[in-house]
């Protein structure tokens, strides 16, 4: 047997050792992502363009959140049964139905409504199935860096679209003569979507059949590690698909994500409005605002692999995420508009860097057979996070307006960051020294 190589050996250079598939997937994470983040970016301030009010925003926020969490499990049972690849195409045919409908809806508040849940739907089933279709395409020893890439270009793509998108949309608006500030900007934006969204599921047709009726045995082993729709006669007694063979330490992987949901739900979603209305930036400014933000994150997620190699995957999810507080303190309560940018770019460059690396660790540390399961639960518990956190912020913006709500949601989000930092070094410090004392050991 070949002795493994020393950790500190592996570098990014593991590109032409992923699956075909995985690689793919990073296509479509390439355009996709795009969209996505601009919907991000302008689907609250076409909300307000439109004429929708602070709370209502708030509402449409909730609900589309609500419908997230409900396709998230239905989603991962149905990958474990049709293949993954057939849900990525269903989530990309489904957001592009989205914005038909946001489109066609104008101010009727329904038919927005109901664009919204379709459009968080859709994203939520793709990204449940996007963390165990990595895992089951790559080695263990070139994980943390496919994770890591997958989540970088996707922050690269946030940079282009955010800039591209703004620039482009202003520029189509002057050609046709529509309102900077007006609704019609923000349908040029949609259309541009609509491009990427389609690109995006083209590239998913290249993706090989793994369908469990048509891969078997062999060929399905042959995918990567064991996927998680196997012959397994425990599955058959799990119901709705629902997979949990540790519920201890399913929990523990799951509640810190929860914490920071509940925390992000009610100032992230409405950043754009925070920075719009409190120091008055048009389309094209805060587009480039968001993609500056977006850069540092890419630049923090590519060094993120360095760092678990050095302190591990736990330990070094913990310093990133524990750095990002004070700039919270920052964003939430500086006057300059400088600090604030500033602050927005490394608090989100901080907090994200370890998502894709805590994925990848939680990913390894269940059985395949429970990684959809779980990828659904962190999904749906991001979903309900983000319906908490959207109720308390319509109700603070209705009760006490505009800047003691967002002083007081800033406080909210600082104490629950801090708290669930504290839980990941509490629970798993001491597994992830072993795995690093193993792994130097191999």
């Amino acid at each position: 047997m070949t002795a493994a190589r020393p950790p500190e050996t592996i570098r990014w250079r593991a590109w032409g050792r992923y699956h075909r598939d995985a690689r793919l997937i990073l296509l479509v994470s390439l355009v996709a992502g795009a969209a996505i983040s601009l919907w991000w970016i302008d689907f609250n301030l076409y909300l307000e363009a439109i004429g929708l009010s602070t709370p209502m925003i708030g509402v449409v926020a909730t609900l589309a959140s609500v419908a997230g969490g409900l396709v998230a499990f239905p989603a991962s049972a149905a990958s474990d049964r049709m293949g993954r690849r057939a849900i990525f195409a269903v989530a990309l045919v489904a957001s592009l139905v989205s914005l038909a409908i946001l489109v066609g809806a104008g101010a009727l508040a329904p038919l927005i409504v109901v664009a919204a849940m379709l459009w968080s739907a859709a994203n939520s089933a793709f990204s449940v199935v996007v963390a165990p279709f990595l895992t089951e395409r790559s080695d263990p020893e070139h994980r943390n860096e496919l994770f890591a890439l997958q989540s970088a270009i996707q922050n690269v793509t946030n940079v282009v679209a955010a800039v591209l998108g703004g620039v482009v949309a202003v520029l189509v608006a002057a050609w046709l003569g529509l309102d900077r500030q007006g609704p019609g900007v923000y349908r040029v934006i949609f259309a541009i979507m609509a491009i990427l969204l389609a690109a995006g599921l083209l590239s998913v047709r290249w993706l090989a059949d793994d369908r469990p009726s048509r891969v078997a045995g062999p060929g399905l082993r042959r995918l990567g590690e064991p996927a998680a729709f196997p012959a397994d006669p425990r599955r058959r007694r799990a119901r709705l698909g629902i997979t949990i063979r540790d519920p201890g330490r399913f929990a523990r992987l799951v509640l810190p994500g929860f914490l920071i949901s509940i925390g992000a739900g009610q100032v992230i979603p409405f950043l754009n409005l925070f920075v719009k209305v409190k120091f008055g930036l048009d389309i094209a400014e805060l587009n480039a605002v968001f993609a500056l933000t977006s850069l540092g994150t890419a630049v923090a997620i590519l060094l993120q692999p360095r760092l678990a190699r050095r302190f591990g995957q736990v330990a070094s999810v913990v310093i990133v995420q524990g750095a990002s507080i004070p700039f919270l303190v920052v964003l939430g309560f500086s006057p300059i508009l400088w600090t604030v940018v500033a602050a927005m770019a490394v608090r989100s460059s901080l907090m994200n860097a370890g998502n894709p690396i805590f994925n990848a660790f939680a990913m390894e540390t269940v059985d395949p057979a429970e990684r959809a399961t779980l990828s659904a639960a962190m999904s749906v518990l991001w979903q309900l996070g983000w319906v908490i956190g959207g109720l308390w912020y319509a109700s603070l913006q209705a009760v006490l307006g505009f800047d003691a709500g967002y002083a007081v949601n800033f406080v909210t989000i600082i104490v629950l960051y801090s708290v669930a930092t504290a839980l990941y070094w509490t629970w798993f410090r001491a597994h992830d020294r072993r795995r690093l004392e193993a792994r130097w050991a191999a």
